[in-house]
């Protein structure tokens, strides 16, 4: 049968089945209509300006491609018939199947005159030049364009499930590519962590979590953290709590075709745009992460970062869904070379405990502003407005003295804020914990959650000796003064006796998981030194400590930079140096039970003293105190370290021996329960990708344990700054302070408390922390360098004596460790005597005080 002259031009419906994709993306991005006939019935396949109102969910029958390629004869057949029939990419119309009219049917689909479109849509065709290979440009007039709108109406896109950043975005915008701008370690992440969650879990959408930085486990822990309140540290050993492996489970049975995550360090974004059409339903696309510094293993790093946004772009037009990047760097050249549609870019605030976000677009500048609130220890953000005051509970119980108002529980809710968000520290892990899930219950109203919580948050609350001296510190003691909790009076000490006596760990009975008290991080936010201190000792001094380390760093032949510049000090590797990367090791067997008991010095002075019981598995036996001398001015005989600048020498293959600095890594596994990890309390802190940044004596430590096979393998080094190394820089500073002590040790008294004192504080003094102290040095490097130096030394010790068959109860700072052994006989792996590397040692029964320190 003849085709009729009304039909040329047309294709018929098993044509169009088999180009069907094509056709569409002609439809998208031409404007093209084609005429697709079926025996004697004929529908248009048209944009979608020709009908409006197919944008609106559920106003016509919709088919996702796959099912109207499959259908497609059925489906002309009933838009012939005057029943338009939308197609979708996922969950997004994309063209209309609509009647093709008189007028239209004679016209070939690339046609520029078709007369029924203006008609029926409002949108007008030009007529442009029809010569081979020009195609007529589509135009769209007001009324066409306001129609569209109105019918749309509000965006319907996914949110970050963060009401403040939500109201300042308005959520992720269908078809445009959002990029998230952080430095490293600020959290940008977590934002796609956050997007992917809301719409995976809340929302029940579709994500392709595209994963060029952590891999699959990472991600999956990271959800569990956020939405357990549990610690992403812990989870990242592989130890999960009965209640997290409940909600994993329910996670895993509610959304596990939900969230599909594609991770590899060989992941392209061509890879990305390949895959995401295949994906039914695709709600979002997040891309984490894109590295700004270079690297030869990760595709989408480097200056192969702009064309991998525009791949990206042109994904989010296509398929019409957000695209939501996160790029490690707020470096506004490169934020621009990415040209997204929306840029959101992260910054800290002087208030540790607020993130600014900063929301532009491209054609408009900023266009709005939002804050957060870290809680990287549970890998997530927090809105920054404090929970409803009607939503906020009394959990007052049976001898509870709580105001029947809920102020008290939301004015504690609160003060815990900086401590559960990290953005300070000084109280023990479990107490924060307990803040944590406080927190989470009092915003969800639960009065059953608080009134469990309460007896253990109180509990922990019981072990804290001594509150941080901070307005923080204040503020939380004061908030837990309703719920009757003993608020110990203050036993302060200067920070050079803290770090000279320390103050014993509280762990949870067979957690295993040392607790610091507040003592112990009272030098995280004070440095212990006084205006004075900088300045150097009189003549005639018994220990000028301060001029010989003048006079050590200034023999060295590399010319040491003894002073970073203020103005290059928020900059570079500075603002990533911490106190926890000394590594100091806090930590108590699991099978022991620590408990705090009240203790009067004989200055009167009240203090919290350890008692530690240990099984009968144990066998008979004493706890054995072991003290090592000088451990700080020890390490400074041979600490690795770069006597110039850091430089940025990115990912690394391996460590290179001939440097010295920081270098983030991941957490490497260490399954033995008789020793601490190797890396101490720096694994408390890993950053939103469970990696932590350490100093040289950590790398090196780390490489001899794989040498040794107590490590499978070296973690990869994802990042670096490092210099030119030197073991000998404070050795000089080391041979004067050994002969010195050698001579005052014997004779105590005020020579050798003035020797001990200079020591301190010229230590010290490698990086003081307050802005008005002056010193001749701020070099934090060299400062945790040396730390970390002697919590390796400590460590490694304690280790031998282990493999020696020895029972290590407990390990912390820099010198102190308790072992259980029979009476009289400590280690063979330490050295009795006063000098440096030697030990004091002495011998209690079990379930007696622990009296340390100048009691």
């Amino acid at each position: 049968m003849s085709q009729s002259p009304q039909e040329e031009g047309a294709i018929n419906a098993t044509a169009a089945r088999n180009n069907l994709h094509a056709l569409v993306k002609q439809v998208e991005e031409d404007g093209r209509t084609t005429v697709i006939t079926k025996h004697r019935v004929r529908a248009l396949l048209a944009p979608l300006d020709r009908l409006p109102a197919a944008r609106k969910a559920d106003a016509f029958p919709a088919h996702v491609l796959s099912t109207a390629q499959r259908d497609l004869g059925d489906l002309v057949t009933q838009a012939a018939q005057g029943q338009p029939q939308v197609l979708l990419r996922n969950t997004t119309p994309v063209a209309v199947l609509l009647p093709a009219d008189s007028s239209s049917d004679a016209l070939s689909p690339d046609s520029a005159a078709d007369p029924g479109a203006a008609t029926a849509g409002g949108a007008v065709n030009s007529q442009g030049n029809q010569d081979r290979g020009s195609r007529p440009r589509r135009l769209a007039t007001l009324g066409d364009a306001i129609g569209s709108v109105l019918t749309d109406g509000p965006a319907d896109g996914p949110t970050f499930g963060l009401p403040g950043l939500d109201a300042a975005t308005g959520g992720l915008q269908r078809g445009k590519l959002t990029l998230v701008a952080a430095r490293p370690s600020v959290g940008g992440s977590l934002l796609g962590l956050a997007a992917a969650r809301q719409t995976a879990l809340v929302e029940h959408g579709v994500v392709m979590y595209a994963a060029s930085g952590p891999n699959r486990d990472d991600v999956f822990r990271r959800i569990i953290a956020a939405e357990t309140g549990g610690e992403y540290a812990r989870l990242k050993q592989g130890r999960l709590t009965e209640q997290e492996q409940q909600v994993a489970h329910q996670l895993s049975q509610a959304a596990g075709d939900l969230l599909m995550i594609d991770d590899g360090s060989d992941l392209t974004a061509e890879d990305i745009r390949e895959t995401a059409p295949h994906m039914d339903g695709l709600a979002l696309v997040v891309v984490d992460r894109l590295q700004a510094v270079h690297s030869a293993r990760l595709p989408l790093s480097g200056d192969r970062l702009p064309k991998a946004s525009q791949t990206l772009a042109t994904l989010a037009r296509t398929l019409h869904v957000p695209v939501l990047a996160i790029v490690d760097s707020d470096d506004p050249a490169l934020v621009g070379l990415m040209d997204a549609d929306v840029t959101l870019t992260l910054a800290p605030t002087e208030d540790s405990t607020r993130v600014q976000v900063t929301v532009a677009e491209r054609d408009f500048g900023t266009i709005g502003m939002a804050y957060l609130q870290p809680d990287l220890v549970h890998a997530r953000f927090l809105d920054a407005g404090a929970p409803p005051p009607e939503r906020a509970y009394s959990p007052a119980g049976p001898g509870l003295s709580a105001p029947a108002d809920g102020t008290a529980a939301l004015e504690l809710a609160e003060a815990a804020l900086p401590y559960t968000a990290g953005g300070q520290q000084g109280i023990p892990a479990a107490l924060t914990y307990e803040l944590a899930a406080w927190r989470t219950a009092v915003k969800g109203g639960n009065q059953g959650a608080l009134n469990e919580i309460l007896p253990s948050l109180l509990q922990a609350a019981a072990t804290v000796s001594q509150w941080p001296h901070t307005h923080e510190g204040h503020r939380l003691a004061t908030a837990l003064r309703p719920y009757s909790t003993p608020v110990p009076a203050d036993t302060a000490a200067s920070a050079s006796q803290a770090t000279a006596a320390g103050d014993p760990v509280q762990p949870q009975a067979g957690s295993g998981q040392a607790q610091p008290v507040a003592a112990e991080d009272e030098e995280d936010s004070e440095d212990g030194l006084k205006p004075g201190d900088e300045e150097d000792e009189p003549e005639g001094h018994i220990f000028p400590a301060l001029k010989i380390l003048k006079d050590s760093v200034g023999r060295s032949k590399m010319h040491p930079i003894k002073v970073i510049r203020k103005e290059e000090r928020d900059s570079g590797p500075w603002p990533l140096i911490s106190e926890h990367m000394d590594g100091e090791p806090r930590w108590a067997h699991p099978d022991v039970t620590v408990t705090r008991v009240p203790h009067i010095r004989a200055n009167g002075r009240r203090v919290r003293r350890d008692k530690i019981d240990v099984p009968d598995s144990f066998g008979e036996g004493v706890l054995c105190l072991i003290d090592r001398n000088g451990s700080f001015p020890s390490a400074c005989s041979a600490v690795p370290l770069a006597p110039n600048k850091l430089l940025h020498t990115g990912p690394l293959d391996a460590y290179d021996k001939a440097g010295a600095g920081i270098y983030l890594i991941d957490i490497p596994e260490w399954t033995r329960t008789d020793m601490p990890h190797p890396l101490g309390r720096i694994i408390d802190r890993p950053d939103d990708d469970g990696r932590v940044w350490v100093t040289t004596p950590h790398i090196k430590q780390l490489m001899k344990l794989v040498r040794d096979n107590h490590l499978g393998a070296m973690p990869t080094i994802h990042d670096s700054w490092t210099g030119k190394a030197n073991e000998s820089l404070f050795k000089p500073f080391y041979e004067a302070t050994r002969k010195a002590r050698t001579e005052l040790v014997q004779a105590g008294g005020d020579p050798y408390k003035a020797y001990k004192t200079r020591l301190s504080i010229a230590l010290r003094l490698l990086w003081p922390k307050r802005p008005a102290q002056k010193s001749p040095f701020w070099r934090p490097d060299w400062r945790m360098s040396m730390v970390a130096e002697a919590s390796v030394r400590h460590w490694t010790v304690a280790f031998k004596a282990v493999q020696e068959g020895h029972t290590l109860v407990a390990l912390r700072n820099v010198d102190q460790a308790i072992f259980w052994t029979p009476p009289g006989t400590p280690p063979s792996t330490y050295r009795i005597g006063t000098g440096f590397g030697e030990v004091k040692r002495k011998f209690v029964q079990a379930g007696e005080t622990i009296l340390e320190g100048d009691d």
